[in-house]
């Protein structure tokens, strides 16, 4: 299938191969992770970024390959259930941070044409994830201004 923005078909990625149960190795209790994952939020980490350091670093010195088979959870519902949700659905924040560096790119450099394309790019995608999320995790009244955001990442 092709690309929103662009006509080309993109490479496909790898797909974890499937289990059913956490591998033998990686034998960590689920409350230490659930520990790790609240601390790594409150220090301020994404859900995505959190499940890099818990593979990466692991859990007492022991890797954690996926959270959610080892915990029977996933990241944003173990963050859920501790009152820890960032105020912004990951892919919106980062949405609105390159949008935020495009625009200002653009007052650098008002000619660049590329970058005014993916300017309305982005922010056409924006658009469509606010439309998705209002109500549920954003406010019925909330729209994208380019301000506004700026206040809302700083």
């Amino acid at each position: 299938m092709a690309r929103m923005h662009s006509r080309r078909r993109g490479s496909s990625g790898s797909d974890r191969p499937a289990a059913d149960e956490p591998p033998e190795w990686s034998d960590v209790d689920e409350d230490a992770i659930e520990e790790r994952v609240v601390e790594l939020a409150e220090e301020g980490h994404d859900p995505s970024q959190i499940g890099l350091k818990l593979r990466d670093e692991g859990v007492q010195g022991v890797p954690v390959p996926d959270v959610k088979l080892a915990t029977g959870k996933k990241v944003t519902e173990i963050l859920e259930v501790n009152d820890v949700t960032p105020d912004f659905p990951e892919d919106l924040r980062n949405l609105m941070e390159r949008a935020v560096r495009l625009r200002d790119h653009m007052d650098e450099n008002p000619g660049d044409a590329q970058n005014k394309r993916a300017l309305q790019n982005t922010e056409s995608k924006i658009r469509r994830l606010v439309n998705y999320y209002r109500g549920d995790e954003l406010d019925e009244s909330f729209t994208y201004e380019y301000d506004e955001a700026k206040e809302l990442l700083e």
